[in-house]
């Protein structure tokens, strides 16, 4: 089936039957799939760091790392990655057992061209692919591959019922995030209630989640449906989930458990069809040892766990935020500013420990406060602190060459890695694992107009 979305869904095919491997690839080109082949685990797993597939269709049966042990790693580092298995005839027994372990589906060999395209359509449809456009991240601007990599998972993720913990310093763009899984999820029709777990007293929180009947409240004068009746068929995000009183917690475990939620003063529990995003700031492991946090509601909220990068951890984001918040400033009040080109240097080398929120206030005060159209590079000093940027540390200055190096020879070869491995003096494997941690991918070098 032709995709109609924004971009093609993308398909990582795995076999170490060169012959076997190009029928495939083939085949699914030829329905508009964005495919990419390999022909071991090993690169299957570099692969997928760059490409970000959504869908991968392995052979059971390979050398050095086999289809079981792929799926296993493929598991581990995406949870929610829909993986099919190819089989000989000989080894269906294990394609089963690997079903059960998580793998979606098998074919055998030789794979039936319709057979392998129903069930490529029935895994991205369970995946939520084929019900989203790239609208469904909209408001998470960034090109980091790092950052990519956050939001190919938060995807995967979104086309199933799990509860998703959502960790990372404050001001990274947690509850964007929880915003975007519902968005790309079969849910994204119904509410997207959001509530702050340390925002309010434990009394009000509790009646805010779980609703009063009349009576049972203080001040009360009417019934009162709780967020969890409130978000019922969609989605709802508890936001510093670390802060949650204790003997709420075993409110909320109860409710987790159940399906159904108890209002203050009824008599009987009202049940709900609600999805879980719970997010923090702060370590649960830590907090748990102290006896803070519930160890067994811990796990009921982690199923699968996504840590938004701090903002130091992609910086190549900050020229594009910055562009991104004095657009939406001039939208909401007319004043169009731009920052000199030595202030943009300075932003994109300060340090940001309120990371994105801390970034759109100094730009919302440096609009303010700016008498001139070009925002002048004296301001901004003066809305961090002064100072020079940080001179990077030997470690990263070293990244940055390499970075710069590999980013020069991808350029000379036009994204082409054999060639590009050659000329550094690197096996092929190596070199995706060299551009993977550089957050390179060869596509941006290609030629757009071929």
């Amino acid at each position: 089936m032709i995709q109609t979305g924004k971009r093609k869904a993308r398909i990582l095919a795995v076999d170490d039957d060169p012959g076997l491997l190009r029928l495939l690839t083939i085949r699914l080109r030829a329905e508009n799939y964005d495919v990419e082949g390999v022909e071991s685990g090993t690169a299957a797993l570099a692969a997928a760091s760059r490409f970000r597939p959504d869908l991968v269709i392995t052979d059971l049966r390979m050398d050095h790392m086999d289809g079981i042990g792929l799926l296993k790693e493929l598991q581990s580092r995406w949870p929610g990655l829909k993986v099919i298995l190819l089989t000989a005839h000989g080894t269906i027994p294990d394609a089963v057992q690997a079903t059960q372990m998580g793998a979606f589906g098998f074919l055998t060999k030789p794979v039936d061209k319709q057979e392998l395209l129903d069930q490529v359509q029935k895994a991205l449809k369970i995946s939520g692919f084929m019900d989203t456009t790239e609208d469904w991240r909209s408001e998470l601007i960034t090109r980091s591959a790092f950052m990519e990599e956050k939001l190919a998972q938060a995807h995967m993720v979104a086309g199933t019922d799990a509860r998703v913990l959502i960790t990372g310093e404050s001001g990274t763009g947690k509850e964007l995030l929880a915003r975007a899984i519902h968005k790309a999820s079969p849910r994204k029709n119904k509410p997207f209630v959001a509530i702050n777990c340390s925002a309010m007293a434990e009394n009000l929180l509790e009646s805010e989640l779980f609703g009063h009947v009349k009576g049972s409240f203080t001040g009360a004068i009417r019934d009162h449906r709780g967020l969890f009746q409130q978000a019922d068929g969609g989605t709802l995000l508890l936001d510093e989930i670390g802060d949650m009183p204790a003997r709420l917690q075993v409110k909320l475990l109860r409710v987790l458990q159940e399906n159904a939620v108890r209002p203050l003063g009824a008599s009987d529990a009202v049940a709900v069809n609600v999805r879980v995003i719970s997010a923090t700031h702060r370590d649960l492991q830590q907090l748990m040892a102290q006896g803070q946090f519930r160890e067994d509601l811990y796990y009921r909220l982690n199923v699968v766990h996504i840590e938004m990068p701090p903002l130091n951890r992609r910086r190549e984001d900050i020229p594009l935020l910055v562009a991104h918040f004095l657009a939406e400033i001039a939208r909401e009040s007319g004043a169009r500013k731009i920052y000199a080109p030595e202030a943009v240097e300075f932003l994109a080398t300060a340090d940001w420990p309120g990371n994105i929120r801390q970034l759109s206030n100094v730009v919302r005060q440096n609009v303010a406060l700016s008498q001139t159209p070009i925002i002048p590079v004296e301001l901004v000093q003066q809305s961090l602190g002064g100072g020079p940027g940080k001179l990077p540390s030997f470690d990263e200055a070293r990244d940055e060459f390499t970075r710069s190096y590999l980013s020069q020879i991808l350029q000379i070869t036009g994204g082409n890695v054999s060639q590009a491995a050659r000329l550094a003096k690197r096996n092929r494997t190596d070199f995706y694992k060299l551009l993977a941690r550089h957050q390179l991918t060869p596509e941006e070098f290609k030629d757009r107009g071929r």
